[in-house]
């Protein structure tokens, strides 16, 4: 099995970011709170927002992640058909090189059907569909994610699949019962760059839910 999610991660978050991990300098998709469900388990409300989406084929769902984050890293690193260079942090600048798009947290990654795996860089809030840079790559595609009721557990440590289907198992045990019920499979969102120390991680099992 290739590294999950090597450098090219560092690469992610490098700008802004502490040895702990700070994610002070992103944008993060907007959410409010509006219920618990035991002391873990928090019910958010997303608002719409827009998304960059790779799928792949692959046995092997941290090799799946690994393709899946260089074809999405590759599109905002300038894969697109602008040629406009965007500042992290400041307004736009222009530059030779083709155009680059802030990142944004948390990145999104599933297994679909038939050994598919497919991860979402959540894009800014200010792009839309008709101003979001159109993909060079084929296996990229710019979605539009509805507003979304979601039951979230969050966790630490390094992130490993095994831990994130023992979460995915516990969120949908904690709901069992609930006034919530799980209306899909869940979803796995990480935040921080590979040399953030798992104690200071931040990562979260999600699972689109409703009464």
């Amino acid at each position: 099995m290739k590294p999950l999610l090597p450098l090219a991660l560092g690469a992610l978050l490098i700008s802004g970011c502490t040895f702990f991990g700070d994610r002070s300098g992103y944008e993060q998709p907007s959410y409010e709170v509006i219920g618990q469900v035991g002391e873990a388990v928090e019910i958010r409300a997303y608002a719409p927002r827009l998304a960059a989406e790779a799928t792949v084929q692959s046995d092997d769902v941290g090799d799946g992640r690994d393709d899946a984050f260089r074809l999405l890293f590759d599109y905002i690193s300038g894969g697109n058909r602008s040629e406009t260079s965007i500042a992290m942090t400041t307004p736009v600048e222009s530059a030779a090189a083709s155009q680059k798009i802030e990142m944004t947290v948390p990145v999104e990654t599933a297994r679909s059907d038939g050994n598919r795996v497919y991860m979402r860089f959540f894009l800014p809030a200010r792009y839309n569909r008709e101003t979001a840079p159109e993909p060079l790559d084929p296996r990229v595609r710019i979605v539009a994610v509805p507003a979304q009721t979601k039951a979230v557990l969050r966790f630490s440590g390094l992130g490993r699949e095994k831990t994130v289907a023992e979460k995915k198992a516990d969120l949908l045990k904690a709901l069992d019962g609930a006034p919530w019920r799980a209306t899909a499979e869940p979803v796995a969102y990480f935040y921080d760059p590979p040399w953030t120390p798992p104690f200071f991680r931040r990562n979260e099992v999600a699972v689109t839910a409703a009464k």
